[in-house]
């Protein structure tokens, strides 16, 4: 079985060379994603739950991509620079999964790749698991 990158279109992963995440058969491994536009640009800057809002609206475009959907998801990682606003990004995950939130882990961290993010998260997901 020979993996398949997760292609979105992405202007600025292309750009990078940064796939989205991989595909191996029903197995979606996403990337770290984050609250970027499809120029790269970070939306929401200073509101950790409008960053976990698009956060997670560019995790549901990647898992398309892949033929998965949010319900496929089983397990997230998310990395914080502030654990303190947790509660801000709760609210966002609780919205993207209605029907339950898949296992999960938060890390705090002290910075993220660019300085604007507050938030980042990985997803991992078997198309078809979710109901």
């Amino acid at each position: 079985m020979k993996q398949q990158r997760v292609d979105t279109g992405w202007a600025w992963a292309k750009k990078l060379n940064i796939p989205a995440g991989a595909k191996l058969g029903d197995t979606v491994y996403l990337s770290g994603i984050c609250s970027l536009d499809d120029a790269g640009n970070v939306v929401a800057k200073g509101d950790v739950y409008g960053q976990s809002k698009r956060t997670f609206e560019n995790i549901e475009e990647a898992l398309a991509c892949a033929g998965a959907t949010m319900a496929d998801v089983v397990k997230i990682t998310t990395y914080l620079t502030d654990i303190s606003t947790y509660k801000d990004f709760a609210k966002a995950r609780t919205e993207a999964f209605p029907d339950g939130v898949p296992a999960s882990t938060a890390v705090a961290t002290p910075a993220l790749v660019m300085p604007e993010l507050l938030v980042e998260v990985e997803a991992m997901a078997v198309i078809g698991s979710g109901g």
